[in-house]
């Protein structure tokens, strides 16, 4: 018989919950995968605030602080849809910084209230000014009261540090093995410019597929984003339309996605449904135990369908940017009841005693 699994600790003693950012598992999944083909999820959310954005508010504030831009106890304010905001919420935290937040009000509650509980605050707005309107307030407000603007859409601390960390552990975890396809979506397009330019030098036989929202494929279209003179965006894109896949795809494309789109630094465009991603969520939570939102659901499914059609021995790897918990208020829980439905009351029922009362 086996012996029961142990543990032996890490070996280390950490001086700050920041420096446990990093370092994320990948881990393999079966369900619905030949058997002749693997699968792997990068699981983001074993970072300390829970999401892959753990890793860009860390380099948006040390690189701020190392160039002078960000003062002691200066406010930090961002435009986020929720794990920036979370994110720089317990970095800023962790350093003594106020941090404010803008959002619209069509992110889960639960975000808002994630950031509220690590001391940060939070100013909503309206819906209808999509992800624009809430980056321009968060402008609005820096410019008023000379706090620091975090510009994670503009900033090259974004992409830097996925080159630097995310793209780095890539290569150690799959150094000696295949690595046909990388897969990914895109908020800021941090994480696809960083790993995408890294994979491009070293590992170029990895073919790099990205995805967004069928119904807001703004790169698809192919027209263009209005700019002003700094590289922010002028306004909406035209081909955005409202979508389910909160983190994913704001209703512009940032200047960091811009450059690796300018350098064809992926091989597929692929769209995916949100219903998909919700349903591949569920999979992933149901078959593998393994908890994600709406937007690791979307990337898994595009990358599972690779998976069906892949020659024998092809190896993927995906992203899942963040955990299931940042969308209990979300379509993806909206099947999820709080009391017990029929199968479970008649197994309640099924033995005489401590039922509920009617």
């Amino acid at each position: 018989m086996a012996d029961s699994r142990r543990t032996e600790g890490r070996g280390t003693l950490y001086s700050s919950i920041l420096d446990t950012i990093g370092d994320t598992p990948c881990v393999q999944v079966k369900t619905q995968v030949p058997d002749n083909v693997r699968l792997y999820v990068k699981a983001e959310f074993f970072n300390p605030a829970g999401s892959v954005k753990d890793r860009l508010a860390i380099s948006i504030i040390e690189e701020a602080e190392r160039n002078g831009q960000l003062k002691p106890g200066q406010t930090v304010i961002e435009a986020t849809s929720g794990n920036t905001g979370v994110g720089l919420a317990m970095v800023c935290a962790a350093k003594g910084y106020p941090f404010i937040a803008t959002m619209p009000t069509s992110v889960s509650i639960e975000r808002r209230k994630l950031m509220r509980f690590l001391g940060a605050q939070v100013i909503l707005t309206p819906k209808a000014d999509k992800a624009m309107g809430c980056y321009l307030k968060a402008v609005e407000l820096a410019d008023a009261n000379g706090w620091f603007l975090a510009r994670q859409f503009e900033t090259d601390a974004n992409a830097k540090i996925h080159e630097n960390t995310t793209a780095r552990e890539i290569l150690a975890d799959f150094a000696g093995d295949r690595l046909d396809y990388w897969v990914t979506g895109y908020g800021t397009g941090g994480t696809f410019s960083g790993v995408a330019k890294v994979l491009r030098q070293e590992r170029p036989e990895t073919k790099i597929v990205l995805s967004e929202p069928a119904n807001a494929q703004l790169i698809q279209s192919g027209q263009a984003q209005q700019r002003t003179a700094d590289g922010s965006p002028a306004g909406s894109h035209p081909a955005f339309e409202p979508h389910m896949i909160q983190g994913w795809t704001p209703d512009f494309i940032p200047a960091v996605l811009q450059e690796s789109i300018d350098q064809n630094r992926f091989d597929q465009l692929v769209p995916i449904d949100a219903q998909d991603g919700i349903e591949a969520s569920k999979l992933l939570a149901q078959k593998e135990g393994i908890f994600t939102g709406i937007s690791g659901g979307s990337t898994f499914s595009v990358a599972l369908d690779i998976a069906k059609t892949a020659e024998p021995g092809t190896v993927i790897l995906c992203m899942l940017p963040d955990t299931g918990e940042r969308y209990l208020s979300s379509p993806l829980f909206e099947d999820v009841g709080e009391d017990m439905n029929e199968a479970e009351l008649a197994l309640s029922q099924s033995t005489p005693g401590f039922h509920l009362n009617e």
